[in-house]
């Protein structure tokens, strides 16, 4: 029972109850236990192939495990379930999820041909400008199951040890040693398949030379780096436990400097936002709900930014010995003569090209199939603008559909752009590593993001109803008179022409809402699409709260009705709201 002050005088209660299981559950109840009030674990097991899709389930481990949470025996007294049992069931998120939790794709193919959970600038903890430079924020990565590390290195004060600081900037430092042990600790907490270390390189060769002896004193037999130059990827499953670095060799800083000097055509996207600091920044507590916008999801301006500075602080670069350059298994840079030039495949060499989010747009204008082809062999990374100084991202789909691996976001940059790169990286297990769709690696006819497709699948959707916020939530969180009125968005994220949101109508006043309402989606990529999930409170004088989202990959959306558990704005699993609904492709 809930009590809402209206007055000084008057006091309105509200009785919290559970909601009744929703027709379709009762109509799949009746039918698989062929009309009776009990079905049996054979009856189960009927409804979970047919129904659930789910061929090797087990009926009997699973009813029991129902019957225990719902009755706590240890001896059962009964072995078949009611109609409250089964719709508990249905609502349980552990044992009803609307995607699987095991590593399901072949991981034997070259780590270019899958998309990679990517960090950038991993050691910040806040906006880009004056936050500090922890190990800590990299340590929740790895846990989060991110598998690209970024790490910008600089000489100490005294020019003797390397720190790790976002350079030209007030981000007070961490060093590098540190970050190393906690990435050597971290690294497979959540997942085998290997870490790559990007390293943002502003050393003198005295303390690359001290890099080289950090890394291998660390990691040892953990770091891979090959006997000569990689003419193709290893594989996840061979990098299995394997700490990876990438970075330009040392010969690229003197020869990126000089074409940069030259006006190369590259030279604005140079793999570093060094420059971009150096401008006049705006307010550091710029509106972060900005990053929350609906308009965050179309392609941002235009803008000049520069990531990983090829100035190493000399008035010369010389070249350093082979210890540190051996270390390097992934090659960076960028080849003289232009994009064009850049992005060729070469048959006996593989490297690693970054453009930064509107460069990468700005390429995708005249050279979208090059992009693609390029990806086929070689990595190509995105990084965000330089003058997103809150550390808010950006549409993550511009890279993917063009094969990037590695589209490298501010993982404490909370917002949509975020969530959807948690539910991109739901899949495969939550392994960190999505194998990218066929479509993406096909030679012959090279996948054209801008071509109009037919429809080749149709999700439908239902979401029935919705429950756990009383348990989440304070009474008086949503509103302090009255229990909350909830909707719910759902929709795709995906290429522009299967983009859409569509909402429920709102409920009134109550904590369980019961929606009963269906959407269809037509899916020319459903490759590339993620459903979108969100839960507001309709608030008629301010903006609506928020009550829940989640992102959910559509090539792995399981059949039947589904418990999908809702998280917080950072994507942190809230512990009891969830939602009721059904997936099925028509």
């Amino acid at each position: 029972m809930g009590s809402y002050r209206l007055c000084l005088c008057f006091t309105r209660k509200f009785k919290i109850t559970e909601a009744e299981p929703p027709e379709d559950v009762r109509e799949a109840f009746r039918k698989y236990a062929d009309g009776g009030f009990h079905m049996t674990a054979e009856q189960f097991q009927r409804f979970l192939v047919d129904v659930q899709g789910e061929s090797g389930a087990d009926a009997h481990r699973i009813m029991e495990q129902i019957l225990h949470r719902r009755h706590h025996i240890t001896k059962f007294t009964r072995h078949t379930l009611t109609l409250d049992d089964f719709h508990h069931y249905l609502f349980f998120p552990d044992l009803n999820p609307p995607v699987g939790s095991e590593v399901h794709q072949d991981m034997n193919a070259p780590l270019s041909h899958y998309f990679i959970f990517t960090g950038h600038n991993s050691y910040l903890t806040g906006n880009q400008l004056s936050s500090n430079c922890s190990d800590v924020p990299i340590i929740k990565a790895l846990k989060r199951g991110v598998r690209v590390v970024e790490l910008d290195i600089w000489p100490n004060s005294t020019k003797d040890n390397v720190h790790v600081l976002h350079g030209r900037t007030l981000t007070t430092p961490v060093e590098l040693i540190k970050c190393l042990g906690s990435i050597k600790e971290h690294a497979f907490s959540a997942s085998p398949y290997p870490v790559i270390i990007t390293l943002e390189d502003h050393l003198t060769p005295d303390l690359q030379d001290k890099v080289a002896k950090m890394l291998t004193q660390t990691f040892g037999g953990m770091l891979y780096y090959p006997k000569s130059e990689l003419k193709e990827f290893p594989s996840p499953e061979d990098m299995k436990y394997k700490v990876i670095v990438s970075t330009k060799p040392p010969k690229e800083y003197l020869e990126a400097k000089n074409a940069q000097e030259e006006g190369d055509n590259l030279h604005k996207d140079k793999d570093s936002d060094e420059d971009e600091w150096q401008k006049e920044a705006p307010d550091v507590k710029a509106d972060q709900q900005q990053a929350d916008d609906e308009s965050e999801f179309e392609t941002s301006e235009h803008n000049q930014d520069n990531e990983e500075s090829d100035d190493c602080e000399l008035e010369s670069c010389p070249l350093v010995g082979p210890v540190y350059k051996s270390l390097i298994a992934i090659n960076a840079g960028k080849p003289k003569g232009g994009l064009k030039e850049a992005l060729k495949v070469e048959i006996d060499k593989i490297r690693r090209l970054s453009l930064s989010e509107q460069a990468l747009e700005k390429a995708t204008e005249s050279h979208s199939l090059n992009i693609v082809r390029f990806t086929q062999k070689n990595f190509l990374r995105v990084y965000p603008k330089g003058t997103r100084f809150n550390s808010s991202n950006y549409r993550p789909f511009i890279g993917w559909m063009h094969g990037a691996q590695m589209v490298a976001f501010n993982m404490q940059g909370y917002g949509k752009h975020l969530w959807l790169m948690h539910g991109m990286f739901r899949a495969n297990g939550g392994c960190g590593y999505v194998k990218k769709p066929e479509i993406l690696m096909n030679d012959n006819m090279v996948f054209d993001p801008k071509a109009k497709r037919d429809v080749q699948k149709t999700l439908r959707v239902k979401v029935y109803m919705g429950d756990g916020w009383h348990l989440d939530f304070k009474q008086t969180d949503f509103d302090m008179y009255s229990p909350p009125d909830f909707y719910a968005r759902v929709g795709i994220a995906g290429v522009r022409a299967d983009t859409v949101m569509k909402k429920t109508k709102k409920k009134e006043d109550n904590w369980n809402p019961v929606w009963n309402e269906e959407f269809t989606f037509p899916l020319t990529v459903p490759e590339l699409a993620l459903l979108r999930i969100e839960v507001h409170e309709y608030d008629m004088s301010e903006k609506d709260d928020f009550a829940g989202q989640t992102v959910l990959p559509v090539w792995e959306l399981k059949q039947g009705i589904r418990a999908v558990q809702l998280h917080n704005r950072k994507g942190e699993k809230y512990s009891s709201a969830r939602l009721l609904m059904r997936f099925e492709f028509i």
